[in-house]
């Protein structure tokens, strides 16, 4: 337990190419950021070296942290790389194929050789057993109690599973069947991870609900090891406070909420920065942002609206065909709702032999071996390379200092890889890589509002990321948006959203009737039920009880259709006295959805959900670098030469971001250089520093 000197906290982004790092004390009045490459092959060494390596710049000891806060994406990378546990299946009598035969649908009905996604658990090791309970809750056929001991027995003993999901019919209505079954395999083998659909995700579709447990049993070993390895590390060095994770929709939770239920971190890593995109927009007052999000291997954009990210309940991991819906394992968790390519300052660039045209990603360097000017091994060129070429990057300053680039040999690869095979030189072809990356971004962000119904003009951006700041003018300026928006350490930016983002978590039952036929004290229960679970989380994960707020969704549809609509209740606490305003609020999500309704069909409801938060702690961002004296003005230190498309090189003064007070201003082309990133600002931009330290650019 942390002492009561123990006032700082560390929020950790593990990235694909970088681990980055904030700490803030605010009893200290300290702020500070990190940034070193990740270790892929285990990304805890960079955690722990990029922890000590705080303390020491900061001046504090391990015992003075009360907190860590980390999010990864080892859960996405296990399932998208087939790495995971071998797992077991028990299910109803007649239902082994489910997970196989999915919902009968062809994401492509035009290709004949499709490619579909492959199970996590193979015909073999997908066992039946005799029980049946209906849709209303009635047990028609008791749970053979016997075949659960001899299935669980085969599974281990000579199929050697490593964890054991069970998905039986209609758990989500009554779930006594699954927990003995339960019951009968800890009894056995007590050790043995196991994951019951009920529990993972208590929802209606039986499809969905097994493939989510299967996926939380395929990745359960590996997240405890590697939770127990990061904890252990720490202790190790004197950390007595508490290790959170980050969850897929923005909330922070326990490291026993992430051991039991690993499948609700496959965001957890990209959700941290749509919680600081959120922080920012609320600090600055701004209602409608795209947050972009652009780091060593990935790009991220999310919606953020009235200060608070998009949220989805659904979620496809490991798609065959990338942006393919309907390609990839359909997982039933609270998420993030963001686009996320595989657009990132490490993405490699080719020219593709059958067409002769150059492609951008989404292989990407990685941080082994990097980018051709790490000169850490890398031979093909990147983002980042091309970024160094038309001058964006200076190659004494990468890191502030601490990476030394090298142009020549970026040059040579450029030569070599790219312009010897269509016929330009290597300015052009890093013009060309800058090209494809940003309209590949653009594209997918056009495509992202555009199915939400959202104009970009009306959006600002908030751009961060490592690569984040180097991009977003020319991508703004593709999407006609007129405003940009970068927080002071934008690099890390990510890493702030661990510390800023509130202990929270979802809970859901579903429960389906009519509204007119619905049992309101059942409906009631459920959501006491929810929240008194959703309390005891929150309070184990350091909220105040007092704190916590609720709020309660119904996922609602016209009778007949096929999907559903979430839609906002009054209380937790409902009768029939509330229908009208119930039906009142399905109407008007659905005609903000589909801009009609149709209020003479009859609306039922399937599964009831409740939003459990307490609030984030604030920081002040000026905190994190102190605005050196007498340089408050925008007074540039250099001159650089940067290649515009359209324009040419343009001679661009070189701005320190740490001496850029509130109030400063400076029109474009310029270049705004702080330790972590580097800020494009393009020409006939202008810019002003915010009383926050943000960086805001209003394009021309």
């Amino acid at each position: 337990m942390a002492s009561g000197t123990a006032t700082a906290r560390i929020g950790i982004d593990v990235g694909g190419t970088f681990t980055d790092l904030v700490l803030h004390d605010a009893a200290r009045d300290i702020t500070h950021t990190g940034k070193l490459l990740t270790t892929p092959d285990d990304p805890s060494r960079a955690i722990i070296d990029g922890t000590v390596r705080l303390l020491e710049e900061t001046g504090l000891t391990p015992a003075d942290l009360h907190s860590v806060i980390h999010g990864t994406t080892l859960v996405t990378n296990t399932i998208i790389e087939r790495t995971g546990a071998t797992v077991g299946l028990l299910t109803t009598e007649g239902f082994r194929d489910s997970i196989e035969i999915g919902r009968e649908t062809r994401y492509d009905l035009y290709d004949l050789f499709l490619e579909t996604p492959t199970t996590l658990v193979p015909r073999r090791r997908r066992l039946e057993v005799p029980e049946r309970i209906g849709a209303d809750g009635d047990v028609l056929l008791p749970l053979d109690e016997a075949a659960v001991a001899t299935a669980a027995r085969r599974l281990v003993e000579e199929e050697k599973v490593e964890a054991i999901a069970v998905a039986f019919l209609h758990s989500y209505r009554d779930a006594r069947h699954e927990k003995r079954a339960g019951a009968v395999i800890n009894a056995l083998y007590p050790a043995l991870p196991l994951s019951l659909s009920a529990e993972v995700a208590p929802e209606i579709r039986e499809y969905e609900r097994a493939s989510t447990a299967c996926a939380n049993a395929y990745v359960q070993p590996l997240m405890a090891r590697y939770l127990d390895r990061v904890e252990a590390a720490l202790i190790e060095r004197g950390f007595h406070g508490r290790l959170y994770i980050m969850l897929s929709g923005g909330g922070i939770t326990t490291v026993r909420e992430a051991k039991a239920y690993p499948i609700r971190l496959i965001e957890s890593g990209p959700a941290a920065g749509a919680m600081a995109s959120s922080f920012i927009a609320r600090m600055a007052g701004l209602e409608r942002v795209v947050s972009f999000d652009m780091g060593g291997t990935t790009a991220k954009m999310c919606l953020v609206e009235g200060y608070e990210p998009n949220h989805k309940f659904d979620f496809e991991a490991g798609r065959v065909r990338r942006f393919q819906k309907g390609s990839g394992l359909p997982l039933k968790v609270s998420v993030v709702d963001m686009i996320e390519i595989g657009a990132g300052g490490g993405s490699l660039a080719r020219v593709d032999p059958a067409s002769g045209l150059m492609k951008v990603g989404p292989r990407s360097a990685g941080a082994m071996p990097g980018p051709v000017c790490y000169g850490r091994g890398g031979t093909e060129p990147a983002v980042t390379d091309a970024d160094l070429v038309l001058g964006r990057l200076d190659p004494a300053y990468f890191l502030g200092g601490e990476m030394k680039l090298d142009p020549d040999r970026v040059t040579r690869a450029f030569a070599e890889r790219i312009s010897a095979k269509i016929g330009v030189d290597a300015e052009q072809a890093a013009l060309g890589v800058q090209r494809i990356v940003d309209e590949t971004m653009a594209a997918a962000t056009r495509m992202h509002l555009a199915e939400k119904g959202k104009d970009p003009r009306r959006f600002t951006m908030i751009a961060f990321g490592g690569a984040g700041p180097v991009h977003a003018w020319n991508l703004a300026r593709l999407l006609k948006m007129r405003r940009v928006v970068v927080p002071l350490g934008a690099g890390v930016a990510s890493a702030l959203g661990f510390l800023v983002a509130p202990p929270a978590t979802d809970m859901v039952r579903s429960h389906v009737a009519r509204l007119e036929r619905l049992d309101w004290d059942a409906v009631s229960a459920l959501f006491a039920e929810m929240a008194a679970e959703g309390r005891a989380l929150l309070t184990e994960a350091g909220a105040a009880e007092g704190a916590i707020s609720f709020r309660p969704v119904a996922e609602m549809r016209h009778v007949g259709q096929g999907f559903e609509i979430p839609v906002p209740l009054p209380s937790m606490s409902l009768s029939a006295a509330d229908l009208p305003v119930i039906r009142e609020a399905f109407f008007a999500a659905y005609r903000d959805r589909f801009e009609r309704s149709m209020e003479d069909s009859p609306i039922e409801a399937l599964s009831w959900r409740l939003a459990c938060a307490a609030p984030g702690q604030h920081i002040d961002l000026g905190g994190a670098v102190k605005t050196k004296p007498g340089t408050g003005g925008a007074v540039p230190r250099a001159t650089r030469r940067v290649l515009f498309e359209g324009v040419g090189w343009q001679d661009c003064p070189v701005y320190d971001r740490y001496a850029l007070a509130p109030g400063a201003a400076f029109a474009g082309p310029a270049l705004v250089e702080e330790r972590e990133s580097t800020c494009v600002v393009g020409p006939g931009s202008k810019v002003h520093i915010d009383r926050f330290l943000n960086l805001v650019m209003d394009l021309e």
